[in-house]
């Protein structure tokens, strides 16, 4: 996170930092990032996974 997120930005408050950090923790790295409790696969993946099979139980 501090190559990706923090130390590419110069942050004028600490407000700024904290939002930028949220951002990159839930828009990035919990989105894409696999995950060992899902199977080491991303939490999107799982999600377009979990949809698709709904789909093919419905038709």
């Amino acid at each position: 996170m501090k190559k990706e997120c923090i130390y590419l930005n110069r942050f004028r408050t600490r407000k700024e930092a904290k939002q930028a950090i949220f951002e990159y923790i839930e828009c990035f790295y919990n989105r894409k990032r696999s995950h060992s409790a899902l199977g080491y696969v991303s939490p999107c993946e799982l999600e377009a996974a979990y949809y698709a099979n709904q789909r093919k139980a419905a038709a």
